[in-house]
Protein backbone atom coordinates (compact mmCIF):
# COMPACT_ATOMS: atom_id res chain seq x y z
CA UNK A 1 0.00 0.00 0.00
CA UNK A 2 1.28 3.44 -0.89
CA UNK A 3 1.92 6.03 1.77
CA UNK A 4 0.32 8.64 -0.50
CA UNK A 5 -3.06 8.65 -2.25
CA UNK A 6 -3.77 11.28 -4.87
CA UNK A 7 -7.37 11.91 -5.91
CA UNK A 8 -7.51 13.63 -9.26
CA UNK A 9 -8.77 13.64 -12.83
CA UNK A 10 -7.09 13.42 -16.23
CA UNK A 11 -8.52 16.80 -17.30
CA UNK A 12 -7.10 18.65 -14.26
CA UNK A 13 -3.85 20.55 -14.93
CA UNK A 14 -3.04 20.82 -11.20
CA UNK A 15 -3.43 17.05 -10.87
CA UNK A 16 -1.09 16.50 -13.81
CA UNK A 17 1.45 18.87 -12.25
CA UNK A 18 1.34 17.12 -8.86
CA UNK A 19 1.59 13.68 -10.47
CA UNK A 20 4.49 14.84 -12.62
CA UNK A 21 6.37 16.07 -9.56
CA UNK A 22 5.79 12.82 -7.67
CA UNK A 23 6.82 10.81 -10.73
CA UNK A 24 9.99 12.88 -11.27
CA UNK A 25 10.98 12.20 -7.66
CA UNK A 26 10.10 8.50 -8.04
CA UNK A 27 7.65 8.75 -5.16
CA UNK A 28 5.25 5.83 -4.98
CA UNK A 29 1.61 6.80 -4.68
CA UNK A 30 -1.86 5.49 -5.43
CA UNK A 31 -3.82 7.47 -8.00
CA UNK A 32 -7.60 7.52 -7.86
CA UNK A 33 -9.34 9.08 -10.87
CA UNK A 34 -12.53 10.64 -9.54
CA UNK A 35 -14.18 10.32 -12.95
CA UNK A 36 -13.56 6.59 -13.26
CA UNK A 37 -13.64 5.17 -9.73
CA UNK A 38 -17.09 4.72 -8.25
CA UNK A 39 -17.54 6.78 -5.09
CA UNK A 40 -14.25 8.64 -5.47
CA UNK A 41 -15.84 12.00 -6.23
CA UNK A 42 -18.04 11.67 -3.16
CA UNK A 43 -15.01 10.74 -1.04
CA UNK A 44 -13.20 13.89 -2.17
CA UNK A 45 -16.25 15.95 -1.24
CA UNK A 46 -16.39 14.24 2.17
CA UNK A 47 -12.69 14.93 2.78
CA UNK A 48 -13.08 18.59 1.80
CA UNK A 49 -16.28 19.57 3.61
CA UNK A 50 -18.45 19.28 0.51
CA UNK A 51 -15.97 20.70 -2.01
CA UNK A 52 -14.77 18.51 -4.87
CA UNK A 53 -11.32 20.11 -4.92
CA UNK A 54 -8.58 18.21 -6.70
CA UNK A 55 -5.90 17.22 -6.41
CA UNK A 56 -6.56 16.06 -2.89
CA UNK A 57 -3.49 14.26 -1.61
CA UNK A 58 -3.64 12.06 1.50
CA UNK A 59 -0.59 11.07 3.51
CA UNK A 60 0.12 8.19 5.88
CA UNK A 61 0.11 10.56 8.88
CA UNK A 62 -3.58 11.32 8.17
CA UNK A 63 -2.79 14.78 6.83
CA UNK A 64 -3.84 16.06 3.43
CA UNK A 65 -2.99 18.71 0.90
CA UNK A 66 -5.63 20.20 -1.36
CA UNK A 67 -4.60 21.85 -4.62
CA UNK A 68 -0.99 22.25 -3.39
CA UNK A 69 1.67 24.17 -5.26
CA UNK A 70 4.85 22.27 -6.09
CA UNK A 71 6.75 23.98 -3.23
CA UNK A 72 3.97 23.02 -0.78
CA UNK A 73 4.02 19.42 -1.98
CA UNK A 74 7.83 19.26 -1.81
CA UNK A 75 7.78 20.64 1.73
CA UNK A 76 5.23 18.03 2.82
CA UNK A 77 7.24 15.20 1.22
CA UNK A 78 10.28 16.33 3.19
CA UNK A 79 8.23 16.68 6.39
CA UNK A 80 6.98 13.09 6.18
CA UNK A 81 10.46 11.92 5.13
CA UNK A 82 9.45 10.56 1.75
CA UNK A 83 12.23 12.47 0.01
Amino acid sequence: MSKITLYGAEWCPDCKRSRSLLDSLKVKYSYIDIDNVKGASEEVARLNNGLKSIPTILFEDDSKLVEPSNPELLSKLKEVKII
